[in-house]
């Protein structure tokens, strides 16, 4: 055997060997949704230039129908993220900055209230705002907006008032803590004052376009409806229900944190962008701040459930402080058998899950459709999942 057949040899036997550690992961994606009754997961992990593995597992409805590699997911909160590129793309070009008011740019918010606490009658007790609202809390869930499903206080407020602008009391002075909330909704309102574009068109013509994500809408056409998977409660029973699955209308308005309709391959080409630091969407200064703590000595990502029936308690690494940058949770230690230190990710409301590791060069998603949110056996799934995908890597850095 000469030099060049060597070389072949072993290059062949490279790709046989990362296609049998790729088929792991698959084994686990089967199995798990077997042993843990959940209809579908679709996988996919790619590096920055290339796709390692993709899979899909269950079915798409309660008919049976298999789900595919294009099946169509709502990915809910993961829309924060691109919500995001799209607020820093306007930052870069000078129309807006981090640390400006955003009431300069969203009248609705130059006046706040926080709501102190509620009286003998349950009354709320609201007091002016000492601190504006800026972009940079919009981004970093550090504005005091929160939802309800996961704070008590804005709960027991939403079940008494409606404000007929939309715009609910700041549960805390901005910048005092991090709590996921509403944030990112504003950021898009925001994106749309400042660009004349609804958020739409400017996802469209100024990220999805451009990254050749053609199945990433907030309208699902009803030429898709067909690749659209059925969404399932757990609810009141231990085993999900089938919710009826029907076209869904175009919103009347489109929302910053969340919406949107994507594939596994589709949010890959995002999550490359991020890795390949922008990639023809963002400058890689722009990516980098987006990578790093941005609420100094705050932690993220811990979160106490008022509707059970939405969502589980969220605490994303027991026992570790985590940290938000703009657009991602950062891990500031790493998982076991997992992600590296300092990976970003998310998810959305019905259980799906995205990871980017810099370090590794890695990204990941598994996308399932179910509440509520981190069910322990979503939650199961995504560990599994994780673990297959970092058994598949030869020498994971963390």
């Amino acid at each position: 055997m000469n030099r060049r057949q060597f070389l072949g040899a072993a290059a062949a036997a490279a790709v046989q060997a990362r296609q049998s550690r790729a088929e792991g992961i698959g084994d686990v994606l089967q199995a798990g949704i077997a042993r843990r009754k959940i209809p579908c997961a679709v996988g996919m992990v790619a590096s920055g230039t290339k796709t390692v593995y993709s899979g899909a597992f269950g079915v798409r409805d309660d008919g049976g129908t298999p789900v595919k590699m294009d099946s169509i997911f709502g990915i809910a909160s993961m829309t924060k993220a691109i919500t995001t590129v799209a607020a820093m793309q306007l930052v870069e070009q000078g129309k807006v900055k981090l640390d400006d008011p955003a009431g300069k740019y969203l009248p609705q918010l130059a006046k706040l209230d926080v709501l102190e606490s509620f009286d003998a009658h349950g009354k709320p007790v609201l007091r002016p705002a000492k601190t504006p609202v800026t972009l940079k809390h919009l981004l970093t869930h550090t504005s005091g907006f929160c939802y309800d499903m996961w704070d008590e206080k804005m709960s027991r407020y939403a079940q008494q008032v409606t404000e007929p602008a939309g715009v609910t009391p700041l549960m805390f002075e901005p910048g005092a803590r991090w709590q996921y909330g509403q944030g990112l909704d504003w950021a898009g309102r925001l994106v749309e004052a400042v660009s004349g574009m609804s958020l739409e068109d400017y996802f469209q013509a100024k990220i999805l376009r451009p990254l050749e994500m053609t199945d990433t809408s907030y309208i699902l056409p009803p030429a898709k409806f067909d690749r659209m998977v059925q969404r399932w409660n757990r609810d009141k029973s231990p085993e999900l229900q089938p919710t009826p699955r029907v076209q869904p209308q175009p919103p009347k308005a489109y929302n910053g944190g969340g919406g949107l309709y994507s594939t596994a391959a589709d949010y890959v080409k995002f999550m490359q962008m991020i890795l390949a630091k922008g990639r023809g969407i963002l400058r890689p200064a722009t990516v980098a701040s987006m990578e790093v703590n941005q609420i100094g000595p705050l932690t993220a990502g811990k979160m106490k459930t008022s509707n059970p029936s939405l969502s589980s308690d969220v605490d994303i690494q027991p026992g570790f402080p985590e940290k938000w940058g703009l657009g991602f949770l950062i891990n500031t230690t790493a998982y076991t058998g997992g992600r590296a230190a300092g990976s970003l990710a998310w998810a959305g409301l019905y259980n799906t899950f995205y990871w980017i590791d810099p370090k590794n060069n890695l990204c990941a998603v598994i996308l399932m459709q179910f509440l509520p949110f981190v069910d322990r056996e979503a939650v199961g799934m995504l560990n599994d999942f994780e673990h297959a995908v970092y058994t598949s890597i030869a020498h994971p850095q963390r």
